[in-house]
């Protein structure tokens, strides 16, 4: 992994990618009132067939020292990444906001399909393995997110950047 401090111009240090993987690791909750100025919420972007970008809140998971998310085949964002797996998450946390650029790669193997889903239910979400064991259905869902089944995907980071947003502040930029 090659680090760059962003903010080298103002003598601030480098932000540590392991502080920032140990408060990922800690399960960011979604839920109202626990985050942000409400709450946490990620942000996925996609890039259109024009080559525009889509950008979308959604729910997601750190788990392996990667983000998981899952989508509806027919949705904007699924499509898209169907075509083409490029993209990037983001969330604002209390110390620092992250970006993660990589690829987004399905998910079908049932073992993972089977922890995603244990994952989600955990949070509150009462998710399930489909029929297949290669996708998730559920009684509800974000009404962005399609019909059911709702396949898994994995994002493979390329790089990361971090904004501290507590003292003494920093930016940095990891390449993976």
């Amino acid at each position: 992994m090659d680090t760059t401090n962003l903010a080298d111009l103002y003598s601030l240090p480098e932000l540590d990618w392991a502080t920032v993987q140990s408060t990922l690791d800690a399960n960011i909750p979604q839920a109202p009132d626990t985050g942000g100025p409400n709450r946490h919420t990620y942000w996925l972007s996609t890039i259109n067939p024009d080559g525009s970008s889509h950008l979308t809140a959604l729910g997601a998971l750190w788990l392996d020292g990667a983000f998981w998310f899952t989508t509806g085949a027919r949705t904007r964002k699924g499509r898209n990444l169907a075509r083409d797996p490029r993209c990037a998450i983001s969330i604002s946390l209390h110390d620092f906001d992250l970006t993660v650029n990589g690829t987004a790669a399905l998910v079908t193997d049932p073992a993972a399909v089977a922890e995603i889903a244990a994952r989600y239910a955990a949070d509150g979400w009462p998710a399930k393995p489909d029929e297949t064991g290669q996708a998730l259905t559920a009684e509800y869902s974000a009404p962005s997110a399609g019909p059911p089944p709702w396949h898994i995907y994995r994002i493979t980071a390329t790089t990361a950047m971090a904004l501290g947003t507590v003292e003494p502040g920093g930016a940095t930029r990891w390449h993976f």
